[in-house]
């Protein structure tokens, strides 16, 4: 009888069966943890409310509300969102500025948001797996990592993208809010009853949707220039930061309001018309290169044959 190695019997097995026994695994694991967040969520609606917590508490059910996605996985974004607070303290406030001026709901915390993406990103790590290790081999697992960590970045610039897409949108259209406002008040409307009216007008826009934010703070008691300081504070864009400020010194100086309003969206059409014209600069230097490429390709395409033609009767 002859004794086979034991290590020779392993690497029979494993080489040919290690790399799609490993992509069962993670989808193994990936399949309890899904089975176990929908069994916790059917199995409690709402969470217990302590006098401590609250206020808090309050926020996730409200999160567990208006997002399916934190509702079936809140027993691993917690932790996740636990680990964030430590690993990216300096990226949190940026996150948390993003997110308000995304227009995303309040209730999600910077490290909350976050630990969705990268649970989003570690989704996409079993078929990431399945498919580099089908086509490269067993080093495909290490493409397969990196590809997930790409994804989870590129997931973070989406969020980023949308921040800066809704400013464009509020800047765009703050300046019809404002000579609307104007129009109100010099008829003889207060700034409550004009900023109402158009809130209601652009209520579909995210600009109305900001200073419907603001209607409803001052509703509740809070001052005018608290409000303003507010929005300034949520959406952090340079121009809409010095607009409010001109709006919030006017008002300390006993400036009207309505002068104010029409002066600013004054100031806001010159800049868009600025910044149009820089790029419609900016895009003729980058059109230069692919011009010229196009230039280059025509002319082979053209006087290639003829090329070819003299070539070949030359040689033979």
């Amino acid at each position: 009888m002859v004794d086979i190695p034991t290590s020779l019997i392993l690497s029979q097995i494993v080489e040919p069966y290690g790399p799609p026994i490993f992509a069962c695994l993670l989808f193994g694991i990936a399949g309890f943890v899904l089975a176990r967040s929908i069994a916790n969520t059917l199995a409690n609606e709402e969470l217990v409310q302590g006098e401590q917590w609250r206020y808090d508490v309050s926020r996730i059910n409200e999160l567990r509300k208006v997002s399916p996605f934190y509702r079936l996985f809140q027993t691993v974004i917690q932790p996740l969102a636990k680990f964030n607070r430590g690993a990216f303290v300096k990226d949190l406030p940026r996150i948390a500025r993003e997110l308000q001026a995304g227009g995303f709901p309040r209730v999600w915390t910077a490290e909350e948001y976050l630990a969705k993406l990268e649970l989003q990103a570690l989704f996409l790590l079993p078929l990431y797996v399945y498919g580099c290790v089908q086509i490269i081999g067993p080093p495909g697992i290490v493409i397969a990592v990196l590809l997930t960590v790409l994804s989870g970045y590129l997931l973070r610039r989406r969020l980023a993208g949308q921040a800066a897409y809704r400013l464009v949108l509020i800047k765009r259209r703050l300046p019809y809010l404002l000579d609307l406002i104007t129009l109100l008040m010099e008829a003889g409307a207060t700034f409550i009853q004009a900023l109402k009216q158009g809130v209601e007008e652009f209520r579909e826009h995210p600009v109305g949707v900001e200073f419907g934010r603001v209607l409803g703070e001052m509703n509740m008691g809070k001052g005018r220039t608290g409000s303003l300081e507010a929005l300034r504070d949520r959406l952090q864009d340079d121009e809409l930061t010095a607009i409010i400020g001109s709006i919030l010194q006017g008002e300390n100086l006993g400036t009207p309001l309505s002068r104010i309003f029409r002066t600013q969206a004054d100031v806001l059409r010159l800049k868009r018309s600025q910044r149009a014209e820089q790029m419609a600069g900016e895009a003729a230097v980058q059109m230069l290169l692919p011009g010229i490429m196009v230039m280059a390709s025509t002319v082979i395409v053209i006087l290639g044959p003829f090329l070819i033609n003299f070539l070949y009767t030359d040689l033979f």
